[in-house]
Formats: C-alpha cells, sequence, structure tokens
C-alpha cells in the first residue's frame, strides 16, 4: 500500500467542490488515512513550490493558494500516487482526458482543482511537510 499528498486548492474550495472531490478518490479504490483544513503561510508555500519560488509568476501561485484554506488529504491504496494523478488528468484541464476530474472541474493550469504528488519519494516528502506522524491513521 502507497501513500500519496492530496492539496483541494483554493478554485474548489470556493466552488464547494470538497464533498465531490473526496467521494470520487473514495470511487477510485483510495483510502483517506488523513485529512485537514489548513492556511498555507508562506513558508510552507516557499518550501512546497521551491521549483518554482525563483520564478517571476511564484508570486501569483502564492497568492491563489492562500485565497483560501486548502485540504490536505493523505490517501493510501495500491499504487496510489499514480491512481491519483491518473485520475485527476493532466495539469492543464485543456489536455486532461475525458472523464478526469480536471478535464470535468478545473479552470485552468493553476487553477486545477488539485495538488497531487508526483512520486512515491516525493509524497513522502509532502507527507512530512503538511501532516505529523500522529495525523495519519493507517487502518
Amino acid at each position: 500500500m502507497e501513500k500519496t499528498l492530496i492539496l483541494i486548492k483554493p478554485d474548489a474550495v470556493k466552488k464547494n467542490l470538497i464533498g465531490e472531490v473526496l467521494a470520487e478518490f473514495i470511487k477510485q479504490g483510495l483510502i483517506i488515512c488523513g485529512i485537514k483544513m489548513i492556511r498555507l503561510e508562506d513558508d510552507i508555500l516557499a518550501e512546497h513550490y521551491s521549483h518554482l519560488a525563483n520564478k517571476p509568476f511564484f508570486p501569483e501561485i502564492a497568492e491563489f493558494m492562500q485565497e483560501t484554506p486548502v485540504v490536505a488529504l493523505v490517501l493510501k491504496g495500491n499504487s496510489a500516487v499514480e491512481k491519483a494523478r491518473d485520475f485527476l488528468g493532466a495539469t492543464d484541464p485543456a489536455e486532461a482526458k475525458e472523464g478526469t476530474l480536471r478535464k470535468r472541474l478545473a479552470e485552468s493550469k493553476m487553477r486545477n482543482v488539485c495538488h497531487a504528488s508526483d512520486s512515491s519519494k516525493v509524497a513522502k516528502k509532502e507527507i512530512a511537510r503538511f501532516f505529523r506522524d500522529e495525523e495519519v491513521f493507517l487502518f
């Protein structure tokens, strides 16, 4: 069983899509083993998006990610990283396959409903960034 991190982004929070997104992940066979709503502070955003922090568009990303709290999830399941990413679809909703969450619900490359870890190694780091050990429950 593998774990992955999902952040339900402000665009989905504003549209009251949290329940729909959760239900869709569950339908994919993924199990929620950690969940919380949090406000992202500047320091955690700079760490999470360190690969983009020096880019001129980073302030726009940070501003967007602070529009509302986000819902942080730890999901587990067989091939959880791949399953979650396949289900979400391409980052750009215009390129996402029919039936994916982003094709149905996303507005743009940035306002694309969720962040999802891109590998098991990254998922471990991201989960540790947003969750203490005692906040992740392994049933």
